[in-house]
């Protein structure tokens, strides 16, 4: 069993999808202490503080506090416990997690079968207590013979286990890309964001919107869309009543009147995606905006700081107050999603 040094810098276990942990190092700007590649987890050192909202390709943040090496085959509850830190005293949550890889998945039922026992000690030890704003305790198991352990700022961290929030496949959404604009809805907005920017009633533009599958989840909340693109919609949305389907390029078209929503998933250059977004907010042509960045594969952070760069720049010369996040959303795959909004003064 070991514990970090507390005399060293501060030390993190990041979740991340596997693949993009060199992504995932390079935005942090930290030293890395393990990160390899597919691994879908990264420990750093050397920041005194990370911001979970700042990190594009983080899955989820992690005080790492403690770590157990060599698991014995029987009674792993034991050292387990034992290595749990004093500090803090209690815990909002006990989360039992593995990699999001082929191996990982091969220990979810022992994590199943695991969490009850360890949660019922944690209980009796009087660790455990019903207060949301108290750190989660975060068990995370690489394999079955190593375990570290850490906790999450429920303020500073994602909330869903894992740092993954499974969408449901709806049964008549034209396509699986639905899930991702889905996702993007939860991730990005407050409850009360929701209530007051989701409403019947409210007009939507999808660029870029064949088969269909965004042009389905905004209609499913309600909204008139404006689907743009020269190839066909699929399913329900084909023929629905509240989606007029327009045969024109996503770069050209312009709404007539101001919309309540622009929604972009068009393959194209990162660059340029950002630039058609910023003009619409910038035009007042929308005041808020879902779109996902296709990323090149060996520069994936210098192009979104520069896609994020372009972006400010514009909304910075016209003296706007706004919102700008990204962020890899677990149904995203080589791409990240953004969110942009005008706020009101």
């Amino acid at each position: 069993m070991s514990t970090p040094n507390s005399t060293k810098s501060q030390q993190w276990l990041l979740y991340c999808r596997p693949g993009f942990e060199r992504d995932c190092l390079q935005e942090t700007q930290a030293s890395p202490l393990e990160a390899s590649v597919n691994s879908g987890f990264l420990i750093l050192q050397g920041k005194p503080r990370l911001h979970y909202d700042q990190l594009t390709f983080t899955r989820q943040l992690i005080t790492l506090l403690a770590e157990v090496s060599e698991l014995p085959d029987r009674d792993r509850l034991t050292p387990l416990f034992a290595a749990i830190p004093d500090t803090p005293a209690q815990f909002s949550a006990l989360w039992l997690e593995t990699p999001d890889t082929n191996d990982g998945k091969t220990l979810s039922g022992f994590i199943k079968r695991f969490q009850p026992l360890l949660e019922e000690k944690l209980r009796a030890s009087g660790r455990m207590a019903e207060d949301p704003s108290l750190p989660r305790l975060h068990i995370f198991f690489p394999d079955k013979n190593r375990a570290l352990i850490g906790t999450s700022d429920p303020r500073n961290s994602n909330t869903a286990a894992m740092g993954i929030l499974r969408m449901k496949m709806p049964y008549e959404a034209p396509s699986r890309s639905v899930l991702k604009l889905a996702e993007a809805f939860e991730v990005f907005l407050s409850e009360d964001e929701k209530i007051q920017w989701i409403r019947p009633g409210m007009r939507a533009v999808d660029l870029g919107a064949a088969p269909g599958g965004w042009t389905w989840h905004l209609v499913s909340l309600g909204m008139q869309v404006e689907a743009v693109d020269n190839g066909p919609l699929k399913g329900v949305v084909a023929d629905h009543p509240s989606v007029k389907h327009l045969r024109l390029d996503g770069f050209r078209y312009r709404p007539k009147h101001a919309v309540d929503w622009l929604v972009c998933d068009m393959i194209e250059q990162p660059g340029r995606v950002a630039a058609l977004v910023a003009d619409w907010i910038a035009s007042g042509s929308t005041s808020r905006a879902f779109f996902n960045l296709k990323l090149p594969m060996k520069k994936r952070v210098e192009a979104l700081n520069e896609a994020l760069a372009s972006i400010r720049e514009v909304m910075d010369k016209k003296g706007f107050k706004y919102r700008l996040k990204a962020k890899q959303l677990y149904h995203d795959r080589e791409e990240v999603t953004v969110f942009l909004a005008r706020i009101k003064r």
